[in-house]
């Protein structure tokens, strides 16, 4: 009976010891450049746990779309053959909709708004939509505004787009929006976007500063307006099964990791902003193909009062309540 109890004691202990020593891999699939604020960010979350996990998380990061891209990521999430990912919100929109709330003009006054707005109430239900459909949803993350440009003319006042054929992403809000103000929305893949503004088969386009700089636009472009019209982010999202299995304390250092990421991704995404307006205008000083123009608040004031009757078309799409809510967040 003792030798029985012996070898189940035993057992037990090893066991334990085998639990305690377990490690928990998590391959993080992203589909931008690892030099970029989001891959940066990806690579600092990774270290990060690491070192509060005191080792029992081990993160590979797989960026540039390595492992996956994300129109087939979210199956890989399901599956648990990702972990972890960071989709745009527009790959959101076919399962939740409501985040067309992030393409909506002028819906963000500033940075700050747009940060309140992720932590506070709203924020919250789009995650709790996000995690209805099976998914863990944690931090948002910023690609940044975007801005308009032009190869036919400097887009300044509202009337400027009038027959300009702007380049959009699949978005009905985005339709909306360019048709608001007299232009021709042409719905194309990024990766056409360059030889398109050659050809001439589009005008303008919106983008952050990072496509627009990293993508060379400014080669086949002649004018950029600094407009913050619009936002395009990232959620970072985790699966719901591999979520499930890790021990309580691991995923509070998931959670605190993802937030010292967050901020750095912040810091990292209005750096290279900084860094990419500078060169632009070193470009239009030293070449003079390139106008540069920046909205006062009052010029923005104009383009928000031609914009912004679009809203309530999307009343039922994404709801009154979220629109409403986000515009009246402190």
């Amino acid at each position: 009976m003792k030798i029985v109890s012996v070898t189940l004691l035993s057992c037990a202990l090893a066991l334990s010891s085998f639990a305690a020593e377990k490690i928990y891999t998590i391959k993080f699939a992203h589909v931008v450049a690892a030099t970029t604020p989001k891959g940066k960010a990806a690579d600092f979350f990774a270290k990060r746990v690491n070192e509060l996990s005191g080792g029992k998380i081990k993160v590979e990061v797989y960026p540039a779309a390595q492992l996956v891209d994300d129109d087939r990521v979210f199956m890989s999430l399901k599956q648990n053959n990702v972990q972890m990912a960071a989709p745009s919100f527009s790959k959101f929109t076919p399962i939740v909709p409501q985040f067309q709330l992030f393409d909506l003009p002028f819906i963000f006054r500033d940075t700050a708004h747009l940060y309140a707005v992720q932590e506070g109430e709203v924020g919250k239900q789009l995650k709790e939509m996000i995690v209805k459909k099976g998914f863990v949803a944690l931090d948002f993350w910023d690609a940044g505004f975007k801005h308009f440009s032009s190869s036919k003319k400097a887009i300044v006042k509202p009337e400027d787009a009038k027959g300009q054929k702007f380049r959009i992403m699949s978005s009905k809000v985005l339709e909306e929006q360019t048709k608001a103000v007299g232009g021709n929305p042409q719905i194309l893949p990024f990766s056409e976007v360059y030889p398109a503004l050659q050809q001439k088969v589009v005008d303008a386009t919106e983008n952050p500063l990072s496509n627009f700089y990293n993508s060379k636009f400014y080669e086949a472009q002649t004018s950029l307006t600094l407009s913050s019209h619009g936002y395009l982010g990232y959620l970072v999202v985790m699966s719901d099964k591999f979520w499930k299995t890790l021990p309580d304390d691991l995923k509070t250092h998931v959670t605190n990791a993802l937030k010292e990421a967050t901020e750095f991704e912040r810091a990292e995404s209005a750096k290279e902003d900084a860094h990419i307006i500078e060169a632009l205008k070193k470009y239009s000083a030293d070449t003079n193909k390139l106008e540069i123009v920046e909205l006062s608040p009052e010029q923005k004031a104009v383009w928000a009062d031609a914009m912004k009757p679009i809203y309530p078309h999307f009343y039922k799409t994404i709801g009154q309540d979220l629109i409403e809510k986000t515009i009246n967040t402190k």
